[in-house]
């Protein structure tokens, strides 16, 4: 009787031990941080901007990445956030667009007749008669 009663309360008093809640948290999750999130022109965060963040926490907000056309071709884009440009690279050629206006999930650059559309993981290029669309690959 005496063991039964000595296995009972050993169990009881590790389940409550083990059962107990902490206040604290769980410290190995990272908490979202919006801060010097850039923002759209009608003052909602840009969704279209992605950072990339280094080993020393430094945040990069110059980003580059390939996109595919309907046809397999494959194109460079680069976006200067600082700058407020986007730059285009295919077939050896780079055409460098301005800012034009953000939406918060739409953001237009254009220069002279080039009008490029960015929205989530696509970009849509207008040059006069042709439109270009683009699909941001996992490169």
């Amino acid at each position: 009787m005496k063991k039964g009663l000595l296995i009972a309360v050993s169990a009881i008093s590790l389940w409550a031990v083990s059962c107990k809640k902490s206040e604290s948290g769980n410290k190995n999750v990272l908490k979202a941080d919006n801060s010097g999130a850039i923002l759209a022109d009608n003052g909602k965060v840009d969704s279209t901007i992605h950072y990339n963040t280094d080993i020393n926490g430094k945040k990069t907000i110059k980003t580059d990445y390939v996109y595919k056309a309907t046809d397999g071709t494959l194109v460079k884009v680069v976006f200067n956030y600082e700058e407020k440009t986007v730059s285009i690279r295919s077939n050896n050629k780079t055409f460098i667009l301005n800012k034009l206006d953000s939406k918060g999930n739409e953001t237009v650059y254009e220069k002279e007749d080039m009008k490029a559309t960015v929205k989530r993981d696509s970009l849509i290029l207008n040059q006069g008669s042709n439109i270009i669309e683009l699909v941001k690959t996992k490169i």
